[in-house]
């Protein structure tokens, strides 16, 4: 039980960290290079969306399976990575949240009336905080594979 656990676990975190390094790396600098604003505000509020949507999955999977696996352990045994790994996670997570609910809220909503500038402000807001939490989910990587 604990091994099928563990493999949601990892494909939820997959899916996160994929996403961001498609969307950061991939799509961002096209669509930038590529479209003209509103046209690039519109497509990047609508992939945002549909991401977003798979990032609550991934949430919801991630935290119920972390919280499940440690359970299953006692934590003052638990490798310091695992520890690492908690803390960065659900700092990821209430990143994520904040991300949702502010700037990107303020993002649909500009999108939807046609504010470009404001759609800028606020995508531009969205940017550095993705880039915080696709770093530190390699720092949670890297924390629950090389520290013991």
């Amino acid at each position: 039980m604990y091994e099928w656990f563990k493999f949601f676990h990892l494909a939820a975190a997959i899916v996160w960290l994929g996403g961001m390094a498609l969307v950061i790396l991939v799509l961002r600098p096209v669509v930038i290079a590529q479209m003209a604003p509103p046209e690039r505000l519109t497509l990047m509020c609508s992939v945002l969306k549909r991401f977003f949507a798979m990032v609550w999955g991934s949430v919801a999977l991630i935290l119920a399976t972390g919280f499940w696996m440690l359970s299953m352990t006692d934590m003052a045994l638990a490798p310091k990575g695992w520890h690492a790994m908690s803390g960065l996670g659900l700092l990821m997570c209430l990143i994520f949240a904040h991300i949702w609910f502010a700037p990107f809220r303020r993002l649909k909503a500009a999108v939807a009336a046609s504010d470009w500038p404001a759609a800028g402000n606020a995508l531009g807001r969205i940017h550095p905080l993705v880039m915080t939490n696709f770093a530190f989910g390699w720092l949670a990587v890297l924390a629950v594979v090389v520290w013991r």
